[in-house]
């Protein structure tokens, strides 16, 4: 529940309870929804509407308290603090949690403050209500009378379209925080043009993983990137998961592909080889071949996006 992590944009994972339910069309193949119910013997039993969220043991609540006393071996080593990513299992800011469990993570928070703690959410708009609330339960009168994060917390929205963009960066930027940021994961469409006050301090993109994957084009992704160079927003592109453009393929493929091919506003799917399928692509929109997230990798025109907030690194 809390470890190492080999999420590109965190050191650790840390899960202070497990379970959610679905608000938004990136939570349609949720990965851990799935994990639970591989543990539920096939059922996801902390899912969905009037499910139970299930609190992680006593001992790991402690790991925070370990990572935060190395923080000057870890800082004289990388140079920077450690990036702890909360509820990966589940949402800090879901309605269905017990109020006194977020007052225990974020007194957690507090006696970690050599730790950046990154909360993402798809539930942006309860965060500052839900953070007055956590300052009753504490007695926090200061908190109380003028409500706010700890200085450590990073604080993201998961946006996978234009619709939730425009829905919910303007709520995020509402949220004072030392650092707001953006998940674009899974990207489900183009953001189209950004307005220039709605943008973040941070932009992560990834494509979607898992067997029901659906794919990204790479125009959304690279326009994306490009806005955010052009507004001086660091960008980190995660991953293509299991759909990638030819140039990621290690060589074309010459075996049958699940091959999606955008047309109009739509993906059209074959299975063929790419050969095959040359004499009946629609138009100029790049083929995306169904090839999985390891060998897809994370170039984004031929090299990685390894961007972090600079002044908080």
């Amino acid at each position: 529940m809390s470890e190492n992590s080999s999420i590109e944009w965190t050191d650790h994972t840390f899960n202070p309870w497990e379970g959610c339910q679905k608000v938004s069309p990136g939570c349609d193949h949720c990965y851990a929804e799935a994990r639970n119910a591989r543990f539920g013997s096939g059922t996801a039993i902390n899912w969905g509407p009037g499910a139970p969220r299930r609190r992680t043991s006593a001992a790991n609540w402690r790991k925070p308290l370990q990572w935060n006393a190395n923080h000057a071996a870890f800082f004289e080593e990388h140079g920077r603090r450690q990036r702890v990513f909360c509820a990966s299992l589940a949402d800090v800011f879901d309605n269905a949690v017990d109020p006194a469990w977020r007052r225990d993570l974020f007194d957690l928070i507090e006696l970690t403050p050599n730790l950046n703690w990154l909360l993402l959410t798809k539930r942006i708009g309860n965060v500052m209500s839900m953070v007055s609330e956590t300052a009753q339960y504490q007695f926090n009168l200061g908190c109380l009378e003028k409500p706010r994060l700890p200085e450590n917390v990073w604080i993201g929205a998961t946006i996978v379209n234009r619709d939730e963009m425009l829905r919910d960066a303007e709520k995020l930027l509402s949220v004072p925080a030392h650092v707001r940021f953006w998940s674009v994961e899974p990207m489900l469409g183009d953001l189209g043009e950004i307005p220039p006050h709605l943008m973040p301090d941070w932009v992560i993109c990834g494509g979607e993983s898992g067997p029901n994957a659906r794919p990204m084009h790479p125009e959304w992704a690279c326009d994306l990137r490009d806005q955010c160079a052009e507004a001086g927003t660091p960008f980190l592109f995660k991953q293509w998961g299991e759909w990638a453009p030819g140039e990621n393929c290690g060589g074309t493929p010459t075996r049958t592909e699940r091959i999606a091919d955008w047309f109009g506003d739509e993906w059209i799917f074959d299975a063929m080889t790419p050969r095959d399928h040359d004499g009946l692509h629609f138009d100029d929109e790049p083929l995306l071949y169904r090839i999985g997230k390891k060998i897809a990798g994370r170039h984004l025109d031929g090299r990685t996006h390894d961007e972090f907030p600079r002044s908080v690194a």
